[in-house]
């Protein structure tokens, strides 16, 4: 006999709300963790990271004070209370998962998994930190175990944890680097580019592409390196970082970029080339998981095609966000439930945003990627510059753009860089989900005002009849 109905290994976002939604379906569920509650996002990722994002931006106001009429300011950095703030922050919330753990009655299990075959799932066999093993039988298995920073050892980018660091040790830096190497210019790389440069690093950023945040529009990136760049950042593209040497207190790195290789000289070095699914360990190769580039393959619904056993968030592959893997968890659970009201899981229409200063956000396809699927697209574009209430923030620099199929005004895409537009972005989701086409955006009132206004601007903007350009 089963001792649960699901046991949930791994307790981030995809994890433990995958729990909380079976217990409410009237689910016996147990959750098995190795470490602390909410995962990465929680702990060392999503939340701890905006909460230092957060105090770079009060920096920044205060430094810009004079601007606002205000006396000059001259802050001064406390690092340590900086990260003290952020680790607090963290620990409440990993509290919060904790009572929402006990709220809802789910059983949680510390310690690692792993599995082994049985029926009607794999059974899980949890170690303990003092090396005890106990056996836990379910109906259904869910793997939530995430994702880590990837490294590359042939050519010395391999985290130290002194150095150069992933993540976890950007997040808690006992001094401020006056020199830093960020290599990779995704959302994690360009978020700490933009902490660390305003908290007085010199940063430099290294990108293998042609452009940095790669995953956003074309003129969306533009506009960011424009704008890092224009804050002192300096942004190498085409480039790629062909070793790292360390020495005393310090990494040399060969650069190489349009066929020339130059040696810069770092204090720490920081890698945000991507994540590795965390697959090992668990027996999944004698289960017959599939697992192609470190990610566990399943289909809408989260199943892997081992009876019993599911796959939800970083661990299934990108895009890598936790309200993804949340949303992941909801479709599975309800799926093992049997709901008629469950659909496949759809990435399209899966929001990214980047916390950086400004800020970046975006959901469905970038103008060139409609153009690639053989779509005829009209595109809007509305500047913070048009709209007052970013004139009066102070923050008249950014873009909202829209991208509609010409023929059935689909929504297929919008982009934004500014102020708050991580915000923002939600709008145009809804209205992706709810299948709305530029008619009803144009005859929805949006309040004055406010940044929101840019969004109604630049649907007008595609059709030929904004109002304040």
């Amino acid at each position: 006999m089963a001792d649960f109905d699901l046991i949930v290994i791994g307790s981030g976002p995809g994890g433990y709300v995958a729990a909380i939604r079976a217990s409410q379906l009237g689910m016996k569920t147990a959750v098995v963790e190795k470490e602390s509650l909410g995962g990465v996002c929680l702990n060392w990722g999503c939340i701890p990271t905006k909460a230092l994002l957060r105090s770079a931006e009060v920096l920044h106001l205060a430094k810009t004070a004079e601007a606002y009429g205000l006396k000059k300011l001259e802050p001064e950095v406390d690092l340590p209370a900086v990260v003290k703030r952020s680790r607090d922050v963290a620990k409440q919330l990993s509290g919060g998962v904790k009572h929402l753990m006990k709220k809802n009655k789910i059983t949680v299990i510390e310690g690692t998994a792993r599995l082994e075959k049985a029926t009607p799932a794999p059974k899980v066999i949890v170690e303990d930190a003092s090396g005890k093993h106990t056996t836990h039988i379910a109906k259904h298995v869910i793997l939530a175990t995430g994702a880590r920073a990837r490294a590359i050892p042939q050519a010395g980018l391999e985290p130290d944890g002194d150095l150069i660091w992933t993540y976890r040790e950007a997040m808690v830096p006992k001094e401020l680097p006056k020199r830093l190497l960020v290599i990779g210019s995704g959302a994690i790389g360009i978020e700490f580019a933009s902490f660390y440069n305003e908290l007085g690093s010199d940063v430099t950023v290294v990108e293998m592409v042609d452009r940095i945040l790669p995953v956003e529009d074309a003129d969306i990136s533009d506009m960011a390196r424009k704008q890092f760049e224009k804050q002192g950042i300096a942004i190498h593209t085409k480039a790629q970082v062909k070793g790292l040497k360390k020495g005393k207190g310090k990494v040399t790195a060969d650069i190489e970029a349009g066929g020339k290789t130059e040696k810069g000289e770092f204090d720490k070095v920081i890698l945000a080339v991507g994540i590795v699914g965390n697959v090992e360990d668990m027996g999944l190769d004698k289960l017959g998981v599939k697992v192609e580039k470190t990610h566990v393959v399943v289909d809408g619904f989260g199943r892997t095609g081992v009876q019993g056993l599911y796959a939800i968030g970083d661990l299934t592959g990108p895009p890598w966000l936790a309200h993804k893997a949340s949303h992941e968890g909801v479709i599975c659970v309800e799926g093992i439930a049997g709901s008629n009201k469950t659909h496949p899981f759809d990435a399209s229409n899966v929001p990214g945003c980047t916390y950086s200063h400004p800020q970046v956000a975006s959901v469905g396809l970038t103008e060139a990627k409609a153009k690639e699927e053989g779509r005829k697209v009209k595109v809007g574009k509305f500047p913070f510059i048009g709209n007052g209430k970013a004139i009066a923030l102070g923050a008249a620099e950014g873009m909202v753009k829209t991208i509609f199929d010409a023929e059935t005004g689909e929504l297929l895409g919008a982009h934004m860089i500014g102020a708050e537009v991580t915000e923002l972005i939600q709008g145009y989701v809804i209205a992706r989900e709810g299948e709305l086409t530029e008619a009803e955006l144009m005859e929805t009132i949006f309040p004055h005002p406010t940044l929101s206004e840019m969004m109604h601007e630049s649907v007008l903007d595609a059709y030929g009849r904004a109002l304040h350009m």
